[in-house]
């Protein structure tokens, strides 16, 4: 059964990784989409592709979570549009750097939290609401391993992603009242662009990432955030973490044979 044909989800850090994969299969499935991110020519040249291919309105917007302001700028712009989202999911992160906290950078500490906690904070408080008013609804947030264990120069990427662990409960509890289902899925090592932008685009390092083992790719979280959304309106699922078969911690691997 499809259960997410004719709704419409919100996704952020859309314009590619896991967020771009997100609004491909839900966009095949008939889900309407609203999608946000900052770069804007990718946004617009996603969105008009899954217009064409699949018929769904997709409605997209630049957006930096970061700044509480243009949140709320896109939240006036969506209820002009007249399209309310019955799912959120909670995409937009990054990891910046690897270094000790001794010798962190105070600017990629910011950027790590403001992305990852206050960006998943303040769209969840803008978007919300309309979900309570409507009476139903469904929150993905996009953790990690990151947030169950914890591994050498993660520190404060690692502090974010145990938050949104935390965040997750306490939304969970906070909406024990109503309808709308909280969920937070954690992938393992996946291969996106998030090692490029963790290595401020050298390239070489982070293919090294990916190079060990076959890692999961953007497709295979973005089938398991369809899964969670199309369950059945009694069920939900609290957290999944997902790890391609190599894996088995946040750093125990099994290594290709040279």
């Amino acid at each position: 059964m499809n259960r997410v044909k004719g709704k419409c989800a919100l996704i952020t850090g859309a314009s590619s990784g896991i967020g771009e994969a997100s609004a491909n299969i839900l966009a095949l499935k008939g889900c309407n989409l609203i999608l946000t991110a900052r770069r804007e020519e990718k946004l617009k040249n996603l969105a008009q592709k899954l217009k064409k291919m699949y018929g769904v309105r997709v409605d997209n917007y630049p957006v930096d979570v970061r700044e509480n302001r243009s949140v709320e700028l896109l939240l006036e712009r969506v209820k002009a549009a007249k399209i309310m989202p019955d799912f959120l999911i909670n995409n937009a992160g990054l990891a910046l750097g690897l270094e000790g906290v001794q010798e962190g950078f105070i600017s990629k500490w910011d950027t790590m939290i403001d992305t990852n906690l206050k960006g998943l904070l303040y769209i969840t408080r803008a978007f919300l609401p309309l979900m309570i008013e409507k009476g139903e609804g469904h929150v993905i947030n996009i953790g990690s391993t990151a947030g169950w264990q914890t591994y050498p120069g993660g520190n404060v990427y690692n502090a974010t992603k145990f938050g949104v662990r935390a965040l997750s409960d306490a939304m969970s509890l906070d909406l024990v009242d109503t309808d709308i289902k909280v969920s937070c899925i954690a992938p393992g090592n996946c291969e996106t662009d998030f090692s490029l932008v963790r290595f401020e685009g050298d390239k070489s390092k982070a293919d090294e990432v990916y190079a060990k083992y076959k890692t999961l790719e953007a497709k295979d979280v973005a089938d398991a955030i369809f899964y969670i959304l199309n369950t059945p309106s009694h069920v939900n699922i609290p957290y999944l973490r997902i790890m391609p078969k190599a894996q088995r911690s946040v750093y125990i691997f099994k290594e290709k044979k040279r």
